[in-house]
């Protein structure tokens, strides 16, 4: 199975995100996951790069090149992908996966995040999508999307198209168990 995880690059945060990250990255490499990442060396993308060499799981990094200009790729990681654009990184993320997952992160996660679900919603992207909520980190973005729903801007099955949860270790778990989707979904009645 090969995973898709999105997550900070910031190495200022609470110490339950760093570990949160470590034990997904173990749990994965014990599972025999592959993973793809963003491919940075700090924060909880160090974390989960170091974690799953350590443990000898396979990663796999995608960064575009004007990151690694600034030295912001992990020498450990071998298998690194280099795009043009944060475009083409993004559009590779989802590339052969089998799920996405995402741990908090700042505006970079947030958007990959808001885009996979786009892509969902349009029938494009049809596998899990996984949010770890950590310290309930995602939980005004939930309230965000229950309001859009109450609102009329989005449908209760609309809802379906992730899964969350506060472990690490539900995370295998919960894309196991995650709803079927296709591309049908583009066909979902619009909002009136």
């Amino acid at each position: 199975m090969r995973i898709c995880v999105y997550c900070a690059s910031s190495a200022k945060i609470d110490k339950v995100y760093f570990d949160a990250a470590e034990r997904l990255a173990a749990a994965f490499a014990k599972a025999g996951v592959e993973v793809v990442y963003g491919g940075g060396a700090a924060g909880l993308m160090g974390v989960l790069a170091d974690t799953m060499l350590k443990h000898g799981g396979k990663i796999k990094g995608i960064l575009p090149k004007f990151m690694v200009d600034v030295e912001w790729e992990h020498k450990g990681v071998s298998d690194m992908i280099m795009t043009d654009t944060m475009h083409e990184r993004k559009a590779r993320f989802l590339e052969d996966v089998d799920a996405l997952t995402a741990l908090p992160g700042g505006c970079g996660t947030l958007e990959e995040l808001l885009e996979a679900i786009t892509l969902k919603r349009l029938g494009q992207f049809t596998k899990p999508i996984v949010i770890l909520n950590t310290k309930g980190y995602y939980n005004p973005l939930l309230e965000m999307f229950e309001k859009a729903v109450k609102e009329n801007f989005m449908k209760d099955i609309h809802l379906d198209m992730w899964k969350v949860v506060n472990e690490p270790e539900e995370v295998l778990d919960a894309i196991k168990n995650s709803k079927p989707w296709d591309k049908g979904a583009i066909n979902f009645a619009a909002v009136r």
